[in-house]
């Protein structure tokens, strides 16, 4: 199948590669075009573009465009600029970390105009190009079904599913960060225990013990494995500065509105966020009320 892709970062880049790998026709567009041409000059099966109208042109009718950049702004200056390419019949896909309710309002919009619009929440990360990319479509049907050969090149057996409407797969790509916020959490908390403990614990040889047999198996933990291994169990090369992609919030933002408990993920996005202050005012506030209440022991900056 032949369609055109937008957005070369470590994962567009990657998807790219394994489409090519199953003789699929590839059309990218980059805006550094440093990297359309570093694709083109793999092999055969991607050719570089250094235009949306050439990109565009390349294609055969009805067309499908692959958009892989950031979200937001990102996203919605790329879907507007091939707009001015596209025509009725052609479709557009967000493989990006979009807002599900932007989904829903491009939908309609751009059905207005004759043209498709397909949400893809893609998983995998810079690991896809091994073991493939779940991927959780959301749009119409009629949509969708064209496009199945490139879904289930990029995911693994089982990987791919139609999970609904418009915004659908976006929704639940949203709550899957959520989810993963939670877990991450969950793991980063028993570690530190174990790397404050009594004992002198070998946390590589225990994160590996763990995915063989135990409950908490998963493939976040073999990541810990690698992580230990590489950067050694202090982590000393690393800052304990944690971002977030914004789905987190997101997810918070649902369970609310729709009035469900979700703590563990509310906690785990509050988490992200105290790893950002280097000295945290609410801590220094604590300290404070501690030493005027009950003369407790306070340290200097």
């Amino acid at each position: 199948m032949r369609i055109g892709f937008i957005g070369l970062g470590r994962m567009g880049a990657n998807m790219v590669r394994r489409l090519v790998r199953d003789e699929h026709e590839i059309m990218v567009y980059n805006r550094t075009p440093e990297k359309s041409k570093e694709i083109e000059a793999e092999g055969e099966g991607a050719k570089a573009t250094y235009s949306i109208e050439e990109l565009v042109g390349h294609l055969e009718k009805p067309r499908a465009v692959w958009v892989m950049v950031p979200a937001g702004d990102a996203t919605e200056a790329q879907i507007e600029e091939l707009l001015e390419h596209l025509e009725p019949g052609d479709t557009i896909i967000d493989g990006g970390n979009t807002n599900f309710h932007d989904d829903v309002r491009r939908h309609v919009a751009l059905k207005e105009k004759g043209i498709h619009y397909v949400d893809a929440g893609t998983s995998g990360g810079i690991w896809g190009l091994q073991v493939g990319y779940c991927l959780m479509v959301g749009g119409d049907r009629e949509a969708v079904e064209p496009l199945e050969p490139i879904f289930t090149t990029l995911a693994p057996p089982g990987g791919y599913l139609h999970v609904g409407g418009p915004g659908a797969g976006h929704y639940v790509k949203m709550v899957h960060n959520g989810i993963e916020y939670g877990l991450m959490q969950a793991y980063a908390e028993g570690f530190e225990i174990l790397h404050a403990s009594d004992y002198e614990l070998d946390l590589e040889k225990i994160s590996d013990l763990w995915n063989h047999g135990s409950v908490v198996r998963s493939w976040l933990l073999e990541l810990a494995t690698l992580a230990f291994k590489s950067s050694g169990q202090d982590l000393t090369s690393l800052k304990g500065w944690v971002a977030d992609s914004g789905e987190g919030r997101w997810t918070v933002q649902e369970a609310i509105d729709h009035d469900v408990p979700a703590p563990v993920i509310t906690l785990s996005l509050q988490t992200r966020f105290r790893s950002r202050q280097d000295d945290s005012y609410g801590a220094r506030v604590l300290a404070a009320l501690r030493n005027e209440f009950g003369g407790h022991p306070v340290k200097s900056s």
